[in-house]
């Protein structure tokens, strides 16, 4: 199974939990996962790359399980650098949630990819989902909780289609075919675009599927749940609020979330994150 993550320095303790929780639900399975990341900064903001310590401790966890997997590191800043999306550079979203839309441009990427964000937990093993024909199929993702109700194609006559980008099995080969990310990278390159790579993506698709809520679930735990995936939400009392508990924010997904299907990966975490950090 090949899994796409992206990310700076910031993004390693999340991908730390995902990595985990993929780790307790793959079994003996192979696992080949890809980082890509850059050096890179906004008008507003530094930032630093996920770190080769960092990637070298989460590729020792895979090895252990199965000596099979592999972890690959992978440098985005020539890609960013030739083709920077100037206009979506100091939107609230870090540059590097848009380094996904690159990956067309990297030959060494595998045709079929599961692409994840950093703030996912794996509950249930991802073969079913991951094994599905993509023929003629862009990528296949799960629709946006909120965003489903707000966003429609209306120049196609489609509602209910608006797909959140956190989660997403991509078929490269059809991609490049239809240009789908280059036409992405044009618009955010001279566009400033609300929820920019999210929305983009669902302007110009063409081919994708439509997975059930199981495969991202956006908003509360379910009994189904394959991936649980830890977005900003709305709640209605006491009063209308946003809420954001991110999985390495553990107290906070006790104390606000009432969460604790996740203890056994989140104590894991806790004893193994100081790993991350080179002495």
């Amino acid at each position: 199974m090949n899994i796409l993550f992206c990310g700076d320095s910031n993004a390693e303790n999340g991908i730390l939990i995902a990595i985990l929780s993929l780790l307790k639900n793959s079994g003996s399975e192979e696992l080949h996962i890809y980082i890509l990341t850059m050096y890179t900064q906004s008008f507003k903001k530094k930032f630093s790359p996920f770190s080769k310590h960092a990637a070298d401790y989460l590729k020792s966890l895979l090895v252990e399980q199965n000596p099979k997997s592999t972890l690959k590191l992978m440098d985005c800043t020539g890609l960013f650098v030739r083709e920077p999306l100037v206009a979506n550079m100091s939107t609230h979203f870090t540059p590097y949630a848009m380094l996904r839309l690159y990956a067309d441009q990297i030959p060494q990427l595998p045709d079929k990819i599961l692409y994840l964000d950093a703030d996912v937990i794996i509950r249930r093993s991802l073969v079913d989902f991951y094994q599905q024909d993509l023929t003629e199929t862009e990528f296949v993702g799960v629709l946006d909780y909120w965003g489903r109700f707000f966003f429609h194609n209306l120049h196609e006559h489609k509602v209910f289609d608006y797909v959140n980008s956190g989660v997403l099995l991509l078929n490269l080969p059809e991609i490049r075919k239809t240009n789908l990310f280059v036409k992405i990278r044009h618009l955010l390159q001279i566009r400033t675009v609300p929820m920019p790579d999210q929305s983009a993506l669902n302007h110009f698709a063409t081919k994708k599927k439509i997975a059930p809520r199981r495969y991202n679930e956006q908003y509360k735990l379910q009994s189904d749940t394959v991936i649980q995936h830890f977005t900003t939400s709305f709640r209605f009392w006491p009063i209308f609020h946003t809420l954001t508990v991110k999985p390495w924010q553990v107290e906070r997904v006790h104390e606000i979330l009432k969460l604790h299907e996740y203890d056994d990966i989140l104590t894991q975490y806790l004893d193994l994150k100081d790993n991350l950090v080179q002495n």
